[in-house]
């Protein structure tokens, strides 16, 4: 089993279908929560449907196209981050992630995006990370500011969301400026 220790509170561990029904049980007590911004949410009705998420995750991996990880704090599922895919040809991906509402505030998903970013750029050689999030999602949008990627733009009516279309702010960071630390970590 992958895991990393991003402090010693924070663990990543790789999303294995041994963490379905705790990962269901988790998007289930947060439905309200997440779905104010993730398009799943409404979707993800029983365990059966998080284990087909991780049996892809896992397919994902084996294809060398990205991974995903659960976060744990404390010994808790907190959340998940993970590489949407990987473009090899143009050494690039996108992270996504979600967090339940009480492990917000406590730094776990800045830290654990740090701990990512370091991964893409340091052991897969990529040279760029793209993060999106909603114009209107603040928490979201916080990540990538506090790590220091650059705002490029906000790409209108991105994303279908239950009900309506919302625009996504896109923020990308080089290779070349997360080693020179042209941001505060």
């Amino acid at each position: 089993m992958f895991y990393y220790e991003v402090d010693d509170d924070i663990q990543l561990r790789l999303a294995e279908v041994k963490y379905a029904v705790q990962m269901y049980e988790v998007i289930d007590r947060n439905r309200a929560h997440l779905r104010e911004w993730l398009p799943w949410v409404d979707n993800t009705i029983n365990a059966g449907y998080t284990q087909l998420f991780l049996e892809s995750s896992m397919r994902q991996l084996a294809a060398n196209s990205g991974f995903n990880c659960c976060i744990f704090y404390r010994g808790s599922l907190a959340g998940c981050i993970g590489l949407h895919s990987v473009d090899w040809a143009n050494r690039k991906t996108s992270i996504g992630y979600w967090l339940a509402e009480g492990f917000e505030g406590k730094g776990l998903m800045t830290k654990s995006c740090r701990a990512v970013v370091e991964y893409v750029f340091g052991d897969m050689q990529l040279n760029r990370v793209e993060i999106r999030a909603g114009v209107l999602n603040r928490k979201s949008r916080a990540i990538p500011e506090r790590l220091g990627f650059a705002l490029e733009g906000v790409i209108r009516q991105s994303e279908w969301l239950y009900d309506r279309y919302i625009d996504h702010a896109v923020y990308g960071v080089l290779a070349q400026d997360w080693r020179i630390g042209a941001w505060n970590r």
